[in-house]
Parts: C-alpha cells; structure tokens; sequence
C-alpha cells in the first residue's frame, strides 16, 4: 500500500490503543490458567493475533468478542500437565518477535513438540542465547537462524543464565514458562538489563495471575557488573476471572511528537500515568526538547514549543528512536541518541531506515558508531519513503509529515498493521490528509 500525506497539523483528541506489549503477556497467561479469564483489550493488531493463532495451535480457545477476549487454557491431562495432542502442532508466529521469544520456551516448557514458522525476517532474528538455555535444559532445537524452527522434549526446571545486553524478550520468555515447570527456577541475568521495563510488565502480569517473582540483587554485585536473579516456584497460573489490557504508550508516542512537531495541541486518552511500560518516558523526552506536556489523570496533552536537541540514551526506549529522531529533526541544534545497537535487529535495521527515511524527507541525520546524530532543521522537505516492512518507519513517516513543506509519500505502508491497524483512520480523525491505494 502507498500513502500520500500532505503536510497538515494533527489537533484534537484520540484514545489510545490496547498495549500489544501487555496483551501478549495477559493472553499467554490465560491460556496457561487453571480457568476461563475474560481479558478486555478494546484493539488488536497483527502481532497480537499472531500470539492468538499459537495458542490456538496449543489447544487454548480464545474467542474474539466487541471488548476483548474470552479465552478458555489449553487442556492439561493429569499424568503430565500437558496433552499428547500437542506435538508437531505448527505455531505461525507471522512477523512478531515476542510471539516466538516468549511461544518457544513457553512450548518447551509444556513438552509441546512444535514447530515454529513467520516471516523470513523473524526467523533470522536473534535466538542464540534463550535457544542455548533451552537446549541445557532438556530440550532439542533444530533450524536456528530460518524456518521451520522444531522444538523436542520438555525442559526441566532448574537456573538458566542470561546476559541484561541481549533482548529483554529472553527473559521475560522464561519468566512465563517459569510457573509450568515442576519446581523452582531461577533466571540469573548477568549486567545491567537493556529494556528492563518490558521484563516489569511481564513481572506484573505473572502477578495477575497468582504467579509470585522474587527479584532481588546478588550480594557482591557491583553498580559496573549488576547481576539479577528472579525466582518462580512452579505452581501454575491461577485465573482472576477477569484482567484488562491498558492503553499503549508506544503507540501513543507518534501522537504526542505530532503535537510537539505541530502548531496546536493534541491529546492522547487512556494512558495510565503509573504503568511501568518504558516508553511512558516519551512525555519526559518531549519536555527536554522544550515541548509543553501536560499530564492528566489517564491522559497526556502536548502543546508545540520552541524546540531543542538533547543527548539521551536508548537503552531502556528503543522503540522510541525513530520518532524521536523526527522530532529531533525539526528541533534547533544537535541531538545525539546513544545506545542505539539493538535497533539493527529489530524489524527492520532501524539504525539504518529511520536515518534513509529522515534523509529522504530532507533531515540532516547520520550514525556514528551506536549512535544517532541529528542536526535540528526548521521544517522537511517532504519526499518518497520505503517503510521496510516496518510499522515504526512508517508511522514515524507520517508524523514527520507535519513539518514537512511538501507531500510525504509512504511506499510499504501496510507495515501499520503489526502494531496499529487504525493508524490512518486515527490519523484523518486528527485532521490528517492521507490518501492511500494499493500498490502496482
């Protein structure tokens, strides 16, 4: 699909979508229940219906309803825990790297026997390290680094070790496998853990669902080589009956640099200002670039300021980077965005698209080593973009398009999907003009 923006300010008001990042964990969960859960989460997007299709594979019934989900947990038989049925059963992860980091030890863990298959680019993403903790622990695991991925045996219980620079998907993977293993383990992360948001909110949702984590510091771990043990009993996960899926930061991101990039305020409804999700930090960016937040009881408003760069770090906002950087763009003076290594194996080379997606609109941005250099221009001047299969270069697209003198035209902008369906519907509702078409 192509879309064709012409510069426009965004103003008014929008709600936020449900957190893909919370629905995977909540939805995994009760799947793994001992009882039906009802699970509100008013949207869904590719990713999410990714994790769906792979419970469905393992047995779970999960069925769609006009607020959520009801979702009845794979069967159980009493001998194992687990079904027979469950192996050579076929898990599509589609293009959603948390769908396969937290779905293959979770399979291992029930003994599933599965065989994993997505895009090619998910199945070159990294597995190395969670795939080698697996294999010390029971299982087999053949085709690393493409599909089909097949999985054998049942892991045990027991301390799996990983490095806190690798994805925070690892841990959290393991974190949800924990409570179906039958005894303690234990997941030493060695090093600060890049990320560490996402590994709370996968904290919070193993407590929604009865599941006691112990975090705690080793004694004799120094601030230069931290080291951090969580520790699961295996006791299975107990339904609440009901649990809700909150607002989604990420997402709700591109509106608020709108604002900041814009001539009028924008609003952002149903965002919990005490959720742990790391990219809540986009309204303490918007404020060192000078932009005006104002923050209610569940909703945040940006209103457009003089502009500034800034120096930040990466390491705990990833997904953030790329329209940092178009904020960045328009701001007067340098911004440097450090930390940014992870962004290479994201869906795209996100060190690499979000710095030709800005070039192509006019931006003066480079990469030197880890980091993104952007000097502050003041306004784009519009262009032809490839969003790379990538929903965040192709959002961050069309939020640069409101400083931008001429049209921005989005080629691959389908991308949406993965994460925001109604991203252009939104978009238009803000005041936004998009034209999109299928293309040739």
């Amino acid at each position: 699909m192509i879309a064709t923006i012409e510069p426009r300010d965004l103003v008014g008001e929008v709600g936020a979508i449900s957190s893909k990042s919370v629905a995977h964990r909540l939805i995994i969960a009760a799947a793994l229940a001992n009882g039906k859960t009802e699970l509100a989460c008013a949207t869904t997007c590719d990713d999410i219906d990714a994790t769906v299709r792979c419970l469905t594979a393992l047995g779970a019934h999960i069925d769609r309803t006009d607020t959520g989900y009801i979702v009845s947990p794979i069967p159980k038989s009493r001998e194992q825990g687990i079904l027979s049925a469950l192996k050579g059963r076929e898990l599509d992860c589609g293009e959603s790297g948390s769908t396969l980091r937290f779905m293959l030890p979770v399979a291992c863990a029930l003994g599933a026997n599965a065989v994993f298959t997505g895009s090619e680019r998910l199945g070159q993403r990294p597995l190395g390290e969670l795939a080698g903790e697996i294999v010390a622990a029971g299982c087999d695991i053949t085709g690393l680094g493409s599909f089909p991925l097949g999985t054998s045996g049942r892991m045990r219980p027991g301390r799996f070790i990983l490095p806190g620079d690798v994805s925070s998907q690892y841990i959290s993977g393991l974190l949800l496998a924990a409570p179906l293993l039958p005894g303690e383990v234990e997941i030493l992360v060695r090093g600060r853990i890049e990320s560490k948001p996402y590994v709370s909110l996968t904290v919070q949702a193993l407590e929604s669902f009865g599941v006691s984590v112990r975090t705690r510091k080793l004694v004799g771990a120094t601030a230069e080589e931290p080291q951090t043990l969580y520790t699961v009993q295996g006791e299975g996960y107990r339904t609440p009956g009901t649990v809700a899926v909150e607002g989604d930061w990420s997402n709700a991101a591109f509106w608020l640099c709108a604002g900041a990039l814009g001539k009028e305020p924008l609003t952002v409804r149903g965002l919990s200002p005490r959720s742990v999700q790391g990219d809540r930090n986009i309204t303490a960016a918007l404020v060192l670039f000078g932009a005006k937040v104002v923050r209610g009881a569940d909703s945040v408003t940006v209103r457009p300021d003089r502009l500034h760069g800034i120096k930040l770090s990466a390491k705990d906002i990833p997904d953030l980077v790329p329209v940092i950087s178009a904020v960045a763009a328009c701001a007067e003076g340098r911004t440097v965005i450090e930390d940014c290594a992870r962004l290479r194996i994201k869906e795209s080379d996100r060190m690499a698209t979000t710095t030709e997606m800005l070039r192509a609109l006019g931006a003066d941005i480079r990469i030197e080593g880890d980091s993104l250099v952007i000097d502050g221009k003041p306004s784009l001047s519009g262009g032809t973009v490839q969003a790379h299969n990538d929903h965040r270069i192709a959002m961050t697209a069309a939020v640069a398009a409101v400083r931008a003198e001429g049209p921005v035209i989005i080629e691959g902008a389908e991308a949406v999907a993965k994460s925001y369906p109604a991203f252009f519907d939104d978009y238009r509702t803000l005041g936004g003009d998009v034209r999109t078409q299928e293309a040739m």
